[in-house]
């Protein structure tokens, strides 16, 4: 491809961790950062410093890691903020900071309580302190498509004179259209110095990210922000996969290029997906199961003439192929160790023995083992690496005419010992998380939602059940995945318990 080259900066580590009941742990985030830099994206934003001590340690260690992708941090426009990214990316052998301040008079009045001139005097003191640490400033003006033009504009050139010299333009609420949109990149790049490097970063509200964001490409755009499968908060972010072969496909008629490896496209669409716990839906662009399927007689007929009838990209192109090796119980630990590596996950040698001692357990009672068995095997071990409770054993009494009962022990890695308790349900799976929380003691805790489905094909299928937790405003979600729905249904619930009983040890230690 030739052209003017388009940066691709990834926020699914920050932006799409925003998703409700996403959480991605150090050695999730570790593992998405560096299936982000094989894919090629030109930055990463690896996080938010200031907001935790485990976002700060996340960030950090990315930082350490990446060697050819910018790592960028994102901070308000404080001192406190500026020097936790400073402080964060310090190992960082390409690093960028992202301050950001809203601009629009419903942010300004309603959350931030400040004028248009405090808005200003804060933009003009701490991007020129940012730009003390940094040599690359990027400089957001939150709720920018709602704000009132001339004075984003004047917001965005006092940041450029400030010193930062990547100016990001965000459609934060999802609110603008293709023609408006194209039409605010033009205004912005007008005002700033040719050498600004003029960024996007657009929401899916109204089910038009994508579309903004070529169209801020053509329009001018040198860097759009997007997410892996388009997670974010709401209805989610400029999908990456999307972006990137929007301007594959279309480059001639655009104009442009860019640095991606489209044929990592599809791993890393699944990696996220796994380590997220949010599938990607069947009929989703580029990289949904049914995005290179063929149902119509008409269609097949084509495809069969050639493949140009009706399909407009290669799936070769983002790594599709039908070369899936499959793993069987009589397969060693090096097999499997080499095969989760390959799939994106940097397992220590304990983490290896664990998804392998599981992986043994599911292979004795499946006849083959699929890539996406192994994934949610590896995304079963992530999840429980932190948390207090291990399943031990349960015992599930139920039938038509007799009330369920469930007794469930579970292991303390805090007390270090076992606890046991039963109690009655309505069925099964709600007696055996009543007895989960008698043991965690949350009672206080509401479940919101739960479902379970076959990851895989044949009456030994690999079921994960999900559920959502609720405490107050906080979700937490959880994950488990067997051959027994009942057993994966504990564990799932066990999950989001942990998640919780983490975020309760935090509120109360600080």
């Amino acid at each position: 491809m030739t052209g003017r080259i388009i940066r691709f900066c990834d926020t699914t580590l920050r932006d799409g961790e925003q998703t409700p009941g996403v959480h991605f742990g150090a050695a999730q985030k570790y593992d998405i950062a560096m299936r982000l830099e094989q894919l090629g994206a030109d930055i990463i934003e690896a996080g938010f410093p200031a907001s935790s001590e485990g976002d700060f340690a996340a960030v950090r260690r990315v930082a350490e890691s990446i060697r050819e992708s910018t790592v960028s941090a994102l901070a308000r426009l404080t001192k406190s903020d500026i020097d936790a990214a400073a402080s964060a990316l310090e190992g960082a052998r390409k690093r960028r900071i992202h301050v950001f301040i809203a601009t629009s008079d419903i942010h300004l009045k309603h959350k931030l309580n400040i004028t248009r001139e405090d808005a200003l005097a804060r933009i003009r003191e701490y991007v020129a302190y940012a730009r003390e640490f940094f040599d690359e400033v990027q400089f957001s003006p939150e709720d920018a498509t709602r704000s009132d033009a001339d004075f984003l504009l004047e917001a965005v050139k006092c940041a450029a004179e400030a010193g930062a010299n990547i100016i990001n333009i965000p459609d934060t609420v999802g609110y603008s259209s293709p023609d408006e949109f194209s039409a605010l990149v033009r205004r912005v790049k007008a005002v700033l110095p040719p050498e600004t490097v003029v960024s996007v970063h657009c929401h899916n509200d109204l089910g038009m990210a994508t579309a903004n964001t070529i169209a801020a490409v053509t329009a001018g755009a040198d860097q759009v922000e997007c997410t892996v499968n388009g997670l974010g908060e709401r209805a989610g972010n400029t999908p990456f996969e999307e972006a990137v072969m929007a301007i594959t496909v279309r480059a001639e008629s655009m104009g442009v290029s860019h640095n991606i490896n489209t044929r990592e496209l599809i791993e890393t669409s699944r990696l996220i997906s796994s380590l997220s716990g949010i599938r990607v839906a069947p009929n989703k662009a580029i990289v949904g199961a049914n995005a290179f399927a063929h149902a119509s007689g008409i269609h097949q007929h084509g495809m069969m003439c050639s493949r140009k009838t009706y399909e407009i990209m290669n799936p070769e192109d983002i790594g599709l192929t039908d070369n899936t090796i499959v793993l069987g119980k009589l397969s060693g630990r090096h097999a499997f160790a080499e095969r989760v590596a390959k799939l994106g996950y940097s397992l220590d040698g304990v983490g290896i023995d664990a998804a392998f001692t599981r992986f043994k357990e599911i292979a004795d009672k499946k006849s083959v083992i699929s890539d996406d068995d192994i994934r949610a095997i590896v995304s079963e071990y992530l999840d429980s690496i932190e948390g207090r409770y291990y399943l031990s054993t349960f015992q599930i009494q139920s039938g038509n005419k007799i009330k369920a009962m469930c007794l469930v022990t579970l292991s303390d890695g805090v007390e270090n010992g076992e606890v046991t308790e039963a109690a009655p349900g309505e069925g099964p799976i709600d007696a055996a998380f009543n007895a989960i929380n008698r043991i965690a003691g949350a009672d206080g805790v509401e479940l919101i939602s739960y479902n379970i489905q076959a990851l895989t094909e044949g009456t030994d299928a690999l079921g994960e059940a999900k559920v959502k937790i609720k405490e107050g405003e906080s979700v937490f979600t959880g994950r488990g995945v067997s051959t027994d729905i009942v057993k994966s249904s504990i564990k799932a619930y066990l999950n989001a318990i942990n998640k919780w009983e983490r975020a309760r040890r935090r509120r109360i230690e600080g």
